[in-house]
């Protein structure tokens, strides 16, 4: 099934604006759906597309690019025959599916979308990495997307739910709550959401009626394929990303999931691991939640990349990952996770989603470790702002509770150290929101409007 996907506006807004003088770039972690939604898009917006699938192409093709390209006639002809078709309509596109598995398709791009006969999108996952973009000139007339996991929005949409989504964004918009029979029909919808996961092949699962075994065994999966792709770059930098990956749970369970090398190997070192990280983040199956020093508004500048939390890209994903060590079947695991009633560490899962739909949502992801004396005590109190998103230059904390707990020291105490005025604060938690003390108190659901 096809589903309904926000990226297929935005291919749209990308085809208006650039008018065949750019080619669009679709970079994300795999089995997201880029493939999908790309085919989907080439077949309702132009008169007739082909797709070179650099995971399939034979040498015959990709010799084509290598020795054609300042010969664009031949080139054509030559693709085409290779093919065994041609273009039919005067607004046609070529796809490179899996660019990232022959660089130099997308070197060429500079002088394909110069010649201006076609356009030209382009899918890849591990697009920046190292070896991907070695020996080649990276065409400036590429416009680069990043796509995610199905947000909570596109899972309704799958799901043939189109009210809901109005009634969250209005409230968090007017800041006024849903009532208790809502707010909960929503939450469960919510936390089913978050152990089915946002991979659409999971999802098209759900909709099917699949059992929670089922679509645990496709997220195994696709968790197996990410491991395959960490073990080769392994083998090549002598790394271990693929110990990193499958630690992450573990990681999480840490108090305030700092993440700690001593878990890999007691002699471990932030420098010789830094680049396994680094892979992991930029192949989009993690995202890494880096410390800054200052909690000012150009976040970056006060980055220290060696204190870090590093979340799985995929909620579901992680809730599979949990699965494999625990002998409960898959059934009553989910069942008990959808239910809010399982005996496992949810902060860990509240705090990845929170992650993933901020990360979806446009920020990068950073938090804040200091520490200040409060009036009466006797020596400096340690505290932590979950996450920091910048709003109207101004600093936004974000609070993660995984209880009804509503303290929030952290942000008073940040406020009186810095001195700093605040755009909103958010402490994200299981109840319907509320607005109260500056605060605004926000279910899970709705971080997506941060």
């Amino acid at each position: 099934m096809v589903f309904k996907r926000k990226m297929y506006d935005k291919l749209k807004q990308w085809k208006e604006l650039s008018g065949g003088s750019s080619a669009v770039l679709l970079e994300g972690a795999r089995r997201i759906g880029k493939s999908t939604i790309v085919e989907e898009f080439a077949k309702n917006e132009y008169d007739d597309y082909m797709i070179l699938d650099f995971a399939k192409e034979g040498k015959n093709v990709k010799n084509n690019f290598l020795e054609n390209m300042n010969d664009l006639e031949t080139f054509f002809r030559n693709l085409f025959l290779l093919k065994g078709r041609s273009l039919k309509g005067n607004h046609c596109v070529i796809i490179f599916d899996e660019v990232q598995l022959f660089p130099q398709a997308r070197q060429a791009i500079k002088y394909l979308v110069a010649d201006g006969r076609y356009e030209y999108i382009e899918t890849g996952s591990l697009i920046s990495i190292r070896k991907n973009v070695t020996d080649i000139l990276i065409p400036s007339e590429e416009y680069r997307i990043k796509m995610y996991p199905m947000d909570f929005e596109e899972y309704l949409w799958a799901m043939g739910d189109n009210v809901t989504f109005e009634a969250m964004q209005s409230a968090f918009q007017h800041r006024k709550p849903l009532g208790d029979a809502i707010h909960r029909k929503i939450m469960q919808k919510f936390r089913t959401y978050m152990v089915v996961g946002g991979m659409p092949q999971a999802v098209n699962a759900f909709v099917e009626g699949k059992t929670f075994a089922q679509i645990d065994f496709i997220k195994r999966n696709i968790l197996s394929l990410y491991e395959e792709d960490l073990a080769k770059y392994d083998t090549e930098n002598r790394e271990k990303a693929s110990v990193i990956f499958k630690k992450i749970p573990e990681q999480l369970e840490n108090k305030n999931s700092h993440f700690r090398f001593s878990l890999i190997d007691k002699n471990a070192r932030y420098q010789n691991y830094v680049d396994a990280v680094s892979f992991i983040a930029e192949a989009m199956i993690g995202n890494e939640c880096i410390n800054v020093t200052k909690p000012e508004v150009a976040l970056e500048l006060f980055a220290d990349r060696s204190n870090f939390k590093l979340y799985m890209g995929d909620t579901g994903l992680l809730v599979t990952q949990i699965m494999r060590n625990r002998e409960d079947t898959e059934e009553d695991l989910y069942k008990a996770l959808i239910f809010d009633n399982l005996g496992i560490n949810q902060g860990m899962i509240m705090e990845n989603i929170v992650a993933q739909m901020l990360k979806a949502a446009g920020h990068d992801l950073y938090f804040h470790e200091y520490q200040y004396l409060p009036e009466g005590a006797i020596k400096e109190q340690k505290y932590e702002i979950d996450f920091l998103a910048v709003k109207k230059k101004k600093i936004c904390p974000i609070e993660v509770k995984s209880s009804g707990y509503t303290s929030h020291k952290s942000f008073d105490y940040l406020g009186k150290k810095y001195q700093m005025k605040m755009q909103d604060k958010y402490i994200v938690y299981t109840k319907d929101l509320k607005y109260q003390d500056e605060i605004m108190y926000i279910p899970l659901y709705m971080t997506m409007f941060i």
